[in-house]
């Protein structure tokens, strides 16, 4: 089944502009969802708010959003007070600075896109893209859409263009925030470690060599008790803190793994032994010494 486009924007770098076509990049359907259910006759629930005030049950029409500025304290607006707000949207990219790719740490990716040629596009899509593709760069603008301002990233790719929405620096935690604890490596530990990376190393990433595990457990589930019988819960393992030695672990690793040299690579090698000194023949002096 053909990808259909969800929208149609503008990509402007200087003067040249790119009509593009959006597809979304990610399959939202492949998502399993629950309903939630009466225990009881199995109907679905319907979701009701109450008034923490009054304990009343409040319809939608009365509804009104607010921002709490303080404890209990609230601000209301009104929907046409938050549409007042919204980012106009302009159906346009418009790309503001080129960077290194690898610049960009992914940390901050969100919502991926794929972006083709629109009608009378197909010329300056793809001299955008061998352009990007061979500077190593990507491109980054701002996207107005939806009532919001997005960062976008625009990537090649082997076959295309990308569109990355990518997060604000606020929505993104410092890893400064954490405490990680400064600790000495061990050279042979270090080395080691090196060896069990360069055994499970590609050189190219295959998404379809990992299988959500999970979601077929589910859906066979689903598909027993659609036909009527019943699940097996097994008990979970018990769990508890292991005492690992690193050198251990690292060398039975590289063993597992077929690394055999592991049994040595680890071991600390024996100084060299030097050669046995050759006895000097004395000195004359010495020799005439002795004879007295």
């Amino acid at each position: 089944m053909a990808a259909r486009s969800i929208g149609s924007l503008t990509i402007s770098f200087g003067l040249v502009a790119i009509p593009v076509k959006l597809y979304s990049a990610t399959e939202a359907s492949q998502h399993i969802s629950f309903n939630m259910l009466h225990s009881t006759c199995g109907s679905r629930l319907r979701q009701q708010y109450f008034c923490v005030k009054e304990d009343v049950p409040v319809g939608r029409d009365e509804i009104v959003k607010g921002y709490e500025f303080a404890k209990d304290q609230y601000v209301m607006f009104s929907p046409e007070e938050l549409k007042a707000l919204e980012e106009v949207g302009t159906h346009a990219a418009d790309i503001t600075e080129f960077v290194p790719i690898a610049a960009i740490d992914p940390v901050y990716f969100d919502k991926a896109y794929y972006i083709a040629p629109d009608k009378g596009g197909a010329k300056p899509y793809a001299l955008f893209a061998k352009a990007l593709r061979e500077s190593k760069r990507c491109a980054l603008g701002r996207w107005a859409a939806r009532g919001k301002e997005y960062i976008v990233m625009i990537r090649p790719v082997e076959d295309g263009l990308v569109m990355q929405q990518l997060l604000y620096a606020a929505e993104v935690r410092s890893i400064k925030e954490i405490d990680i604890p400064v600790m000495d490596v061990k050279e042979a530990e270090l080395k080691l470690a090196r060896m069990l990376i360069e055994q499970q190393s590609s050189n190219k990433f295959d998404p379809s060599e990992y299988k959500d595990d999970v979601s077929a457990r589910v859906q066979a589930a689903i598909q027993k008790k659609v036909e009527g019988q019943e699940i097996t819960v097994s008990e979970a393992p018990e769990g508890g803190a292991q005492i690992i030695d690193l050198m251990e672990a690292l060398r039975a690793s590289l063993e597992k793994k077929g690394g055999a040299a592991a049994k040595t690579a680890s071991k600390p090698q024996a100084p060299a032994r030097k050669p046995a000194k050759r006895a000097q023949p004395a000195a004359p002096a010495a020799r005439k010494s002795a004879k007295k």
